[in-house]
């Protein structure tokens, strides 16, 4: 079988090794750089904390998973770090929502832990214990975070060497033929690719109109993310409070995000290092790590994170056409290990997926002419 996946990003990366190593002859067609779009600005947080309805919870936690699952089958896996993350919320009016969903989680039998905050110093003592007061606190155990570009690289790398598919950067997809029994995917280079099945892993581009294909719906929003020049700190997991997300992002830097940073950036574009944005993001910061100085900022970043209309997975074969897959997903980072396993036994092996039941493309698309399984 000949699969042409597009998009290289930590999706698409997932799907062309499972695909290849599940033995098709894999071509990926990226548009930009390899890893180059949501996948290089994304906070990388591997969770399924707060993911409802359960379906979806359940399916990040196969992710959780599956990320194990394939540091093992690697051997050495740099992208991979499951450290476990902490949770606490400065604001009593929020603490009952945090047990809510801690309870609920628990009974789903995810890992959740109540911690003293004596325990928290021992965990990371680079934290300022004032800046959380009372707030009760979480440790998520089984959490942690990816290097998603290097996840990409080590992937195709390996579907390369291992499987012969082969990955051609810097070419954006013009048009998708599905009408025939073979599949022809032209880039604006003027390349021409054929095939048995097309999967489009675009992630936020997956609503852009082609020529004979139908488009998922996305709602896609903006992502800031901070990065800090190297910082002697020695801070090991992410930590999360209110709308605060912070991690090591490897030599001594550190990731920040924050929602409400995000609402006031209005587009894709270069943010200065030195502006409002930024020093919104390393004053949040320094309230808890104190190590952190005002100029520690060294770069910001936006991106358009991916997400389906509904905010959930969107993957199986797109009704009205034939030969035409869609794996597109916010939680992309969490689940695409376990995504790239099934989209490869949907398309390759032909083993229907009930993971996957809920997620699929016809809930946005009619169908026209079948379900667009291929023929």
């Amino acid at each position: 079988m000949r699969v042409v996946v597009i998009g290289a990003g930590i999706i698409g990366s997932s799907v062309a090794y499972e695909t290849a190593k599940a033995g098709a002859r894999v071509t990926v067609i990226e548009a930009g750089k390899i890893a180059g779009g949501a996948s290089a600005a994304s906070f990388a947080w591997t969770n399924a904390t707060g993911k409802r309805p359960q379906s979806y919870f359940a399916l990040n936690v196969a992710g959780m998973r599956a990320h194990l699952d394939l540091s093992r089958e690697f051997g050495n896996a740099p992208w991979f770090h499951q450290t476990g993350s902490l949770e606490w919320y400065s604001r009593q009016e929020d603490w009952a929502a945090q047990q809510e969903n801690a309870d609920q989680m628990q009974d789903w039998g995810y890992g959740v832990e109540w911690i003293s905050k004596s325990r928290l110093a021992e965990l990371e003592p680079e934290i300022d214990l004032s800046a959380i007061g009372q707030s009760p606190i979480i440790y998520y155990p089984e959490e942690g975070w990816v290097h998603p570009v290097l996840y990409s690289a080590g992937l195709l790398r390996a579907a390369r060497e291992r499987w012969n598919a082969s990955v051609h950067a810097f070419s954006p997809v013009e048009t998708i033929d599905l009408s025939g029994e073979t599949k022809i995917v032209r880039t604006t280079k003027g390349d021409v690719y054929e095939a048995d099945v097309v999967i489009n892993c675009t992630g936020s581009w997956a609503d852009r109109k082609l020529d004979g294909v139908p488009s998922i719906p996305m709602a896609s929003n903006i992502g800031v993310l901070g990065f800090t020049l190297p910082v002697a700190s020695t801070l090991q997991r992410q930590f999360h409070m209110d709308d605060l997300d912070v991690r090591p992002d490897g030599a001594g830097r550190l990731m920040i995000h924050k929602i409400s940073v995000d609402d006031v950036v209005p587009e894709l574009g270069d943010l200065d290092p030195k502006g409002r944005e930024a020093g919104l993001l390393i004053d949040a910061v320094r309230k808890v790590l104190p190590a952190v100085q005002p100029d520690d900022l060294e770069s910001i970043r936006t991106t358009m994170r991916p997400i389906p209309s509904d905010r959930l997975t969107c993957s199986g074969w797109v009704p009205g056409v034939s030969g035409y897959y869609a794996a597109v997903t916010h939680s992309g980072v969490t689940i695409a290990p376990y995504l790239g396993k099934a989209v490869a036994d949907e398309v390759v092996r032909g083993h229907v997926h009930q993971s996957l039941a809920d997620f699929r493309p016809d809930r946005f698309i009619a169908a026209k002419n079948g379900m667009g399984q291929r023929s």
